[in-house]
């Protein structure tokens, strides 16, 4: 396992048992985000960085029940604390690093990536990995339950000009990657870009 890998590990398994209690108030967010993927019953979604599986049941109501959900997560802790909240009843989650997804090429048809890009260790390299699962004009959703400036003050810090979630940087990080960037929206109250697959 890489260093990257071992940060984030580390980071988020201190965190999981409480996790869900230190942001009760999230679901609204996670079910208006998951609305505006395109998905349509029966489709085939993936939460990229699930940790305790907050989109799943979201992602779930999307698709319905003939739909696959899949949770995919670096780390055992969050894991766990999706299982004992009850979300893989919601979609199937799997122990896995997003950089190297155990997918086939085109297998879904939408990636939700929730406060992902920030601890992706080569954005670049691996929001192709992203495209690559997803079919052509799927889409990929970045999602924030807070905006960018409402994160930065909450965590008592000011936003700097390198913030992969800027548009300005983020536009042609995707564009890059084979995402077009379709919709942008950073407000307090949410952060969420979309972006499709370009052939």
């Amino acid at each position: 396992m890489s260093d990257d890998h071992t940060r984030v590990r580390d980071f988020f398994s201190a965190r999981a048992a409480d996790w869900d209690n230190r942001f009760p108030d999230d679901g609204p967010a996670y079910r208006a985000a998951a609305s505006e993927l395109g998905l349509r019953p029966g489709g085939r979604v993936l939460d990229a960085g699930c940790g305790t599986g907050r989109a799943l049941p979201a992602l779930r109501e999307v698709v319905g029940p003939q739909g696959a959900v899949l949770g995919i997560d670096l780390t055992p802790a969050m894991l766990e604390a999706a299982t004992r909240a009850g979300r893989d009843r919601e979609g199937q989650l799997l122990l896995g690093d997003v950089t190297r997804l155990p997918l086939r090429d085109g297998a879904l048809d939408a990636v939700f990536g929730a406060g992902l890009i920030s601890h992706l260790p080569d954005p670049g390299a691996n929001l192709r990995e992203l495209r690559r699962v997803v079919r052509p004009g799927g889409t990929l959703a970045l999602f924030h339950p807070i905006g960018r400036a409402a994160l930065a003050a909450r965590q008592g810090r000011q936003i700097t000009e390198d913030d992969l979630r800027a548009e300005t940087n983020l536009r042609p990080l995707l564009s890059g990657a084979g995402w077009h960037l379709t919709s942008y929206v950073d407000e307090d109250t949410r952060f969420l870009a979309l972006a499709v697959r370009q052939d």
